[in-house]
């Protein structure tokens, strides 16, 4: 089978179930695991966003839109030498991936006829289910199961540890910070199974921008800083570059030193099998007396 991913989530399912060599291609962004950046790449963005603080992407992304502009760009002549079988994509959000009405036209163009597969998760059973209906398509159902009860079985452990808390602490989860974007879809799940309670989203929702008073009146007990698609390192330089950084250090969680950073590019905004991570890393943040072993420290700083 020849595949074609058009999203880093579903790349690293299809690693998952041991198909690396039968991708032929991927998205700019599918840089996990090992090998998956060296394949040739079927989408591009318009926007180079390298240098760009989180104002001015949100500047870019929203004229592109106003305008009826793609965000992103199918490499038609790579997509045509790759000749796959399947392609997947999603529906899920316009922002984070080139759109599935792209996907249609430029699959229409190929003297192939490929299946096309859609993911388009809200929540972390949702995410299970992607993983056994990409095993379905690609003849690798017992790979898909195995993979599924084996990350049950870690998020059942995560439940185990938080059955007995009492307190349920407060928490914001920024997908963006300038301007502000709560992390909806499966975070706010993610916070209530590590035994939290969320304070500006809801669970299975899009994410919901919000003017700054909104987290001021909420003034969590937790904050965890997550903009979508960047490492800690990055998260923190655009934490610092903030205007009005001063408003968000007058939070109760910033007060009391329960303010963080995540690499969220990694474990939180990609819907794929490394999200059970994240839901561990956050579990330490919220009841870190809960867990002896920490996370790794490449994936979360203290603000």
């Amino acid at each position: 089978m020849r595949i074609c991913s058009f999203l880093p989530s579903a790349t690293e399912i299809i690693y998952l179930l041991g198909l690396g060599d039968s991708l032929y291609g991927v998205s700019h962004e599918c840089d996990f695991p090992s090998g998956a950046s060296d394949k040739p790449k079927v989408v591009r963005s318009r926007i180079d966003s390298t240098s760009m603080r989180s104002h001015e992407i949100n500047t870019a992304v929203t004229d592109m839109m106003m305008r009826g502009e793609s965000i992103y760009e199918v490499a038609e002549e790579v997509l045509a030498k790759a000749r796959p079988d399947l392609v997947v994509t999603q529906r899920l959000c316009e922002v984070c991936a080139v759109s599935f009405e792209d996907v249609q036209e430029a699959v229409g163009l190929l003297d192939v006829s490929p299946t096309v597969l859609s993911l388009d998760p809200h929540g972390i059973e949702d995410v299970l289910d992607d993983i056994k209906l990409l095993g379905s398509h690609t003849n690798t159902e017992s790979v898909a199961h195995v993979s599924v009860f084996n990350l049950r079985a870690r998020i059942d452990a995560v439940r185990r540890s938080v059955a007995a808390v009492c307190e349920r602490p407060s928490v914001a989860c920024i997908e963006w910070m300038d301007p502000v974007i709560a992390a909806g879809h499966w975070v706010p799940e993610m916070v209530q199974t590590v035994g939290g309670s969320d304070a500006l989203a809801e669970t299975g929702a899009p994410s919901p921008r919000l003017e700054f008073e909104r987290v001021a009146d909420a003034d969590p007990d937790v904050v965890v800083m997550m903009p979508c698609g960047m490492n800690v390192d990055q998260a923190t330089a655009e934490f610092n570059a903030l205007p009005g950084r001063e408003r968000w250090e007058n939070l109760r969680a910033f007060r009391s030193g329960r303010a963080y950073v995540v690499d969220s590019g990694a474990l939180f905004s990609r819907s794929g099998p490394r999200l059970i991570e994240g839901l561990e890393v956050l579990a330490h943040l919220v009841h870190p007396g809960l867990f002896q072993n920490q996370p790794r420290e490449d994936c979360w700083r203290r603000l």
